[in-house]
């Protein structure tokens, strides 16, 4: 029997109330998002409608780096010598530009744009990113800055900025120290901190700018910037200031420096003066020299080339890279060596008939006094700078011994100046002759080594510094240009002098020996001062020297008929008052017999018109 399913009515009433409630949630959600849309909206409109009014105009933020101050340097008495000056500059974010060429082309029609600021601009763009500001042209006259800015609104992404660009006021005369800035270049942006150099293109190429470049350049700030399409400032929104670069104060006095550009004037050459009480180099003057404004916003190719092609060298620094034979300078010390070694006694005398051979060999070795000097013994030997006299005592010293008291002296090597570029010459021995030329030592080289005309070669500021530590009988300390650094926060830290080892003799007295001849070639009737003058007012001891440029066989007799690029060097060492040194100096000329004259001026202008003595100090 087959069973009927059992039919489930439907109930309106319940679907209908279930049907509405769902309604009624639905509505509900819909009216919480329109008021959360109507809220949103509102907040928008009312208390976000300066935000979204200048997005709407395409304002947009930017970063800017703000370059610091570069640090100052100072001589000694507070005079400028590297100061920063405000000028315009013409620069651009390429990432902003518009038709960067075509927008360049158009704004030469406005103010000169050269092939050389082209030039800089594209090795500088090269090197940054694109939303760095470039310079494009520095030092725009107020008439140029001026014509752009009429124009600006025609060039997006290029700015007028006022910037502070390194100057040189005194040019030439202190080049060779303080150096120069010029533009960053690959490799050197590959070393040094992009970020701290973000809003600087400028680092130092040479001198004590280079080598302080860290304490000098300073630390980079930001300004968070609102700027319009046009790139224009709108307003800061946050900015961190920049830290000045740290000042230097330098050794150098002034004065002296501009004496010795002075007296250099038409000659190439160097003169080097020294405080022997702790190494304070007071001039270091290298001529010719240069203008180093020249480097600073670019210089052009044909001004460069001109500096380099001169035969005057002009960015030679002749003071610590200039290799000069050391000639009768080294006549003191090798008769330091003499009676330390007790090889000859200050009394002991030879006869001079004006030329010397070795015992046993035919080979003559000329004194420069081709008649002779007689009877000579130590003190008149240094005096007359008889070059048989120290013939012999080389020959009886011998190399190692010679070398000896070079290389306590400092010869030959680096003095470790504060400028970095420095050589250090060349003091021979027989490994070295055998390494550098292939052949043995003989004796003969050892002699003409007794008389400075072998293979020593040595640097202006080398010579000064050794004559420095001759002057204060062994006492020696490095030669310096830094004497304080001043940072942001006007704190002030004085550099102290750095001894270096002694020179120590077997017997005190030895060094009076040798000082009283130096002093008896300005003093004694028969000493070698006829370029120094008549004796000063002050003591001096001194040393003249001449350094061979060719051997006078393969020249024309008659030095006036030698040409002059073969002349001899002339060499003036000196220290003075001789109890008490307050300089020492020497003096290396090129091709000209002035040394010891220069070093005469340079002695009467620092001791006598600056008054660094009184009467009873002379």
């Amino acid at each position: 029997m087959s069973q009927r399913k059992r039919q489930t009515l439907k109930n309106h009433k319940t679907e209908s109330a279930l049907v509405n409630g769902r309604i009624f949630i639905v509505g509900v959600f819909i009216l919480v998002l329109l008021s959360l849309l109507i809220t949103r909206l509102a907040y928008l409109q009312i208390v976000k409608y300066d935000m979204y009014e200048a997005l709407s105009n395409k304002n947009q933020i930017d970063v800017k780096p703000t370059p610091p101050a570069r640090g100052l340097i100072y001589d000694r008495n507070g005079l400028v010598l590297a100061r920063n000056l405000p000028v315009y500059s013409l620069e651009v974010t390429p990432s902003s530009a518009v038709n960067l060429w075509k927008s360049i082309d158009e704004i030469k029609k406005i103010i000169p744009i050269t092939d050389t600021d082209i030039k800089q601009f594209k090795r500088q763009a090269k090197q940054h990113r694109r939303f760095v500001e470039i310079p494009l042209k520095l030092r725009l006259t107020e008439e140029q800055a001026a014509a752009f800015s009429v124009n600006q609104y025609r060039f997006k992404g290029f700015n007028i900025r006022a910037r502070l660009i390194r100057d040189y006021p005194y040019g030439e005369a202190f080049a060779h120290i303080i150096g120069h800035v010029g533009r960053i270049n690959e490799s050197e942006l590959a070393k040094i901190d992009k970020t701290n150099y973000s809003a600087n293109n400028y680092i130092g190429k040479v001198g004590l700018e280079k080598y302080y470049e860290q304490q000098l350049h300073g630390k980079v700030g930001y300004e968070t910037l609102e700027v319009n399409a046009s790139g224009k400032k709108v307003r800061s929104l946050d900015s961190v200031s920049p830290v000045s670069g740290d000042n230097l104060y330098l050794t150098i006095d002034s004065k002296l420096q501009l004496k010795a550009q002075e007296i250099l004037a038409d000659f190439r050459g160097s003169v080097v003066v020294i405080d022997p009480n702790n190494g304070e180099i007071l001039a270091m003057a290298s001529n010719p020299s240069y203008n180093p404004n020249l480097f600073v916003t670019g210089i052009s190719s044909k001004d460069y080339q001109d500096l380099q092609n001169s035969d005057d060298k002009p960015l030679y620094n002749r003071a610590i890279r200039g290799l000069y034979p050391i000639g009768s300078t080294i006549k003191p010390f090798i008769a330091l060596s003499a009676l330390d070694n007790k090889v000859m006694t200050a009394t002991e005398t030879i006869e001079d008939p004006g030329w010397y051979k070795l015992p046993g060999n035919n080979h003559i070795f000329h004194d420069w006094k081709h008649t002779g000097h007689g009877t000579v013994d130590m003190r008149k030997a240094i005096a007359v700078s008889c070059d048989t006299y120290f013939y012999e005592m080389a020959r009886r010293l011998g190399i190692e011994r010679i070398d000896s008291i070079l290389q306590s002296f400092g010869f030959g090597q680096l003095t470790h100046v504060d400028m970095g570029e420095e050589l250090s010459g060349n003091i021979p021995t027989p490994a070295w002759k055998e390494k550098t030329h292939g052949s043995k030592w003989y004796q003969g080289d050892t002699i003409l080594t007794g008389i400075g005309q072998s293979y020593v070669q040595i640097t202006p500021l080398n010579l000064a510094s050794d004559v420095a530590g001759l002057s204060m009988r062994g006492q020696r300390y490095r030669p310096h240009l830094l004497t304080a650094i001043t940072d942001s926060e006007d704190e002030k830290l004085t550099i102290n002098k750095v001894p270096l080892p002694p020179v120590v003799l077997d017997k005190k007295e030895n060094w009076d020996i040798v000082i009283q001849g130096m002093k008896d070639v300005i003093d004694a009737t028969y000493g070698y001062h006829f370029r120094f003058g008549k004796k000063p007012s002050y003591t001096v001891a001194g040393k003249t020297g001449t350094a061979q440029v060719v051997s006078l066989k393969n020249a024309k007799k008659g030095h006036a008929k030698i040409p002059e690029k073969f002349r001899d060097h002339s060499l003036f060492i000196g220290f003075a008052p001789v109890d008490h040194p307050k300089m020492a100096v020497a003096v290396i000329v090129e091709n000209n017999p002035q040394a010891a004259t220069m070093a005469r001026k340079m002695m009467d202008y620092y001791l006598l018109k600056e008054g660094k003595l009184n009467e009873s100090q002379a």
